[in-house]
């Protein structure tokens, strides 16, 4: 059984200033694994203020403040992972993800399960607004501005070999926008076709199956919530048609958690502000609290 601890890390340096920040206390208040909130770990943010102009050099927005931010996790992170414990760490945006996966490779070698509608592979010349939350996986994998990407010189955070991304579905917008190719990498990619193509307990096998070699010490999970069904879960940013279903989703997390090598979960992206009447994020809660088995 492992014993969570939830570290709440409201950015959103990343993105844009429409309310992902809020992911944290809207999951809260609606019922998300209240004892465990009640030990609940919070990583300061609202000292760094949103700078909606990119820097000349770097080509980002809030590159200085982003690194910051993972500094931060990563110290919160250390103690949590050397006590045993399993951090459930709520965004926010994806340019949080350098932390946890930062505060791994002082530990060891790591993996990382990466489930997102999108790559997250984009170089910042090619990233429209400059928004780190669509360039994270480049970023850990070792692609992208030192600043971010080569933090207290521990490049990449992550090795392409022990990265498996589960449900991407913007290959053609990536392509129209010059972005990367996660394909032309050793990242072992199940896109949405893929997953439709065979039974979804066959896909997570697979995908486990190559985070559970001998080398790792174990592996970090990205959730990002924009990899579910868009007609049933809308509440987010960048909007894509299809997705996983819910049943898709709770399977996924519930092999996730039963895993012995699977050490902790960042969830992001959801906007609370983009659901009117609370009904996604009761929605979301559900199938978080289903997923963990709470």
């Amino acid at each position: 059984m492992k014993r969570y601890r939830i570290i709440e890390v409201p950015s959103n340096l990343g993105l844009k200033t429409t309310g992902v920040e809020l992911l944290p206390a809207a999951l809260r208040v609606n019922g998300f694994m209240p004892e465990a909130f009640r030990k609940a770990i919070s990583v300061p943010t609202h000292d760094i203020a949103y700078n909606p102009v990119r820097d000349p050099q770097t080509k980002l927005l809030n590159g200085e403040g982003i690194a910051t931010i993972a500094r931060r996790l990563a110290d919160t992170l250390r103690p949590v992972l050397e006590a045993g414990e399993f951090p459930i760490v709520l965004g926010g945006d994806c340019s949080i993800l350098p932390g946890p996966m930062l505060a791994l490779k002082q530990r060891g070698r790591y993996g990382l399960l990466f489930v997102d509608a999108h790559a997250d592979f984009y170089q910042p010349e090619a990233e429209l607004n400059g928004e780190v939350a669509s360039m994270d996986l480049a970023i850990v994998t070792g692609r992208g501005p030192d600043i971010v990407a080569n933090i207290n010189n521990r490049k990449p955070y992550v090795l392409d070999t022990d990265v498996v991304h589960i449900g991407q579905r913007d290959q053609d917008e990536a392509e129209e926008n010059h972005s990367q190719r996660i394909q032309d990498t050793a990242i072992t990619c199940f896109d949405l076709q893929r997953l439709r193509e065979e039974d979804i307990s066959n896909v997570i096998t697979n995908a486990l199956h190559y985070l559970q070699k001998a080398e790792l010490d174990g592996y970090w999970t990205h959730l990002d919530v924009d990899a579910l069904d868009d007609e049933n879960m809308p509440a987010v940013d960048y909007r894509l048609p299809g997705g996983l279903t819910f049943d898709e989703w709770v399977y996924l997390l519930q092999k996730v958690i039963a895993d012995p090598r699977s050490v902790g979960v960042t969830i992001t992206i959801f906007n609370p502000k983009l659901d009117t009447n609370g009904q996604l994020t009761r929605q979301l809660v559900e199938l978080l609290n289903q997923g963990f088995a709470y």
